[in-house]
């Protein structure tokens, strides 16, 4: 439970210490005396909503701190975030804001940061608000549904999971069999252009990324055939047989005979003799090599022809696959892959066809088992929230939770309705149009009655939850928020002097003009002046005696301190001792 809320610098409150007990906590004030801000405050602590306007005006700096009794559940969250408990057993949640050019906000938890979302995986264990805007949102089909399944438990809670983790499934196999549907015609035409385009390359042949250049040797050789033959010949007789004069065989010959003859009176001539005799053994082998190679070469226009036109293709096919013949053959493997795996659609837009009926047989399936959970879940809310609304002075009501068949979707194949008639011999009819404000009201306080008896929040916070009622409906709200204040602690921001007579604990707020003193200015002579005196306005809060509560009651009840008013006050004092006398007998306390 919530055990005190400090808070500095928030809004239209300066410094503010309180401590709440057990039990049921009430708020009263004026309308606007800012009762509102304490739980904005409790609000922003545990995760809520920050804004620059929040802060006090002429400060930078706002505090807020709250501290919780610590129970079994929150040392396993804190173990789980590895945070140390502190020595007194107690929780302890604050949040700093400063806004030094932008907002900026850090949340701790016994003096560790965390984060946003740990935070708001905590306040579940601490804090339920419930607001007077909730009965209007009750009214629609979503938050109809989100108490349903809550009020189910965890097996609702596991099969919604598995529900919408089929629904996930299907939605993505179908989204893939629609667009490979959609993209069909597109398929065939691809098919037919990577067809034409196999049929080329295929036929070409494209095996040796080197055969256009070798191609162009070959066609440089065929085209100079003639010149080739003549220079072979040529060389071969320079080198070897001249017809004119001596080839350079002979002459290497003539100098190697006359080496000979020198070294054999000069033996330093030797090495000289062998390197001529080496260059006449490689002029008479490149004199070999020259001829044969002369012989081989010959004018062949029907070759010529064949290279011109296999170079012209490879040079075409270049052009559209290319640009070099490396990437033509490239391109060719990655249209074979292409073409297979089009040409195999069929196959695939089966194999799509029959998962995506499979993953909707599973959903299907899913969202079957999630409404026989639901109708399950909707036949105790029923009798439960019955239960809880005949004391609420609503002992005539029917209510009906409607499930009807709809399409499948995250939230399953449920049309969720909540179906209400406050009067005997009227049909039912939805909660959003039948329902008065009055009876809206004691419908949210019942269905959170409903959840209370098994959910393991601390504190329920309830705001103006009696808008819209008086009289003996007026005095039934009090007597149900006090039932829920035995087994939980309630803090309730009422204007009902019947609820507020039923408090174990009462707060008076209060808005308050005060005069505080401004900055000293210069005056004209250069002296410092007296200081200036601004007006500020303040909420406080104050916690009542028996006395002071008397008084807020009688002023609450008839605006004004009478003694006609407090004879009013004390006699609905006397009625909250009644009741809770007849609650103590009732679950044999003393």
């Amino acid at each position: 439970m919530l055990l005190s809320l400090r808070i500095e610098n928030f809004a239209l409150i300066d410094n503010l210490d309180l401590t709440f007990g057990d039990g049921l906590n009430v708020l009263t004030g004026e309308t606007g005396a800012g009762k509102s801000i304490l739980l904005d405050a409790i609000d922003l602590i545990l995760g809520g909503k920050a804004l620059s306007s929040m802060l006090r005006q002429g400060v930078s700096r706002t505090l807020l701190e709250a501290s919780f009794s610590l129970t079994p559940t929150l040392s396993d969250w804190l173990k789980q975030t590895a945070i140390d408990p502190l020595e007194d057993d107690v929780l302890v949640c604050s949040r700093e804001m400063s806004a030094q050019g932008t907002l900026r906000s850090r949340f701790r938890v016994n003096g560790v940061v965390v984060n946003k979302q740990q935070i708001a995986l905590l306040r579940d264990y601490l804090i339920e608000v419930t607001a007077q805007g909730q009965a209007l949102q009750l009214g629609r089909a979503d938050q109809q549904r989100r108490c349903l399944d809550g009020f189910g438990g965890e097996a609702l809670r596991r099969g919604r999971q598995q529900v919408a983790k089929a629904f996930s499934h299907w939605q993505t196999v179908a989204a893939e069999l629609e667009t490979f549907r959609q993209n069909e015609q597109q398929r065939l035409q691809n098919i037919d252009l990577l067809h034409y385009q196999l049929q080329e390359l295929n036929a070409a042949n494209l095996t040796d990324a080197n055969e256009q250049s070798k191609l162009e040797q070959e066609l440089q050789r065929l085209t100079h055939s003639v010149e080739l033959q003549q220079q072979s010949y040529q060389v071969y007789q320079l080198l070897y047989e001249q017809e004119q004069g001596e080839a350079c065989g002979d002459l290497l010959g003539q100098a190697e005979s006359t080496l000979l003859d020198m070294s054999q009176y000069d033996p330093e001539l030797q090495p000289i003799l062998e390197l001529v005799q080496q260059a006449l053994t490689q002029v008479q082998a490149a004199g070999s090599l020259i001829n044969a190679y002369g012989g081989t070469v010959e004018t062949d226009s029907q070759q010529l022809q064949t290279v011109e036109e296999r170079l012209m293709d490879l040079k075409q096919l270049c052009r559209k696959y290319g640009p070099t013949l490396v990437d033509a053959i490239a391109y060719h493997h990655k249209i074979q892959q292409q073409y297979a795996d089009l040409t195999n659609a069929g196959q695939s837009l089966e194999e799509l066809e029959a998962a995506c009926l499979h993953c909707e047989t599973t959903l299907k399936k899913a969202c079957a088992q999630l409404t026989k959970l639901r109708k399950k879940a909707a036949q105790a809310l029923e009798s439960r929230l019955l239960k809880e609304l005949k004391p609420l002075a609503l002992d005539k009501v029917q209510f009906q939770v409607s499930l009807q068949p709809t399409s499948a979707t995250q939230h399953g194949a449920d049309q969720i309705q909540f179906l209400f008639s406050a009067n005997p011999g009227e049909t039912l009819q939805p909660l959003s149009e039948s329902a008065s404000g009055g009876e809206m009201s004691r419908f949210l306080l019942a269905l959170k009655a409903c959840f209370a008896q098994d959910d393991g929040v601390g504190t329920l916070i309830f705001d103006e939850i009696d808008a819209g009622v008086s009289g003996h409906v007026a005095q039934a709200i009090a007597t149900k928020l006090y039932h829920l204040s035995r087994h939980h602690q309630v803090l309730c921001v009422t204007h009902q002097p019947m609820i507020a007579a039923m408090a174990d604990a009462h707060f008076q707020v209060q808005k308050q003009v005060v005069t505080v003193k401004g900055s000293r200015a210069k005056s004209t002579n250069g002296k410092t002046a007296k200081p200036t005196q601004e007006e500020r306005t303040v909420v406080s809060v104050m916690s009542l005696d028996e006395q002071q509560r008397r008084q807020e009651l009688a002023e609450i009840a008839g605006g004004q301190t009478t003694q006609q008013a407090l004879t009013f006050v004390d006699s609905l004092l006397q009625q909250a001792g009644q009741v809770r006398k007849s609650y103590a007998s009732k679950n044999g306390m003393k």
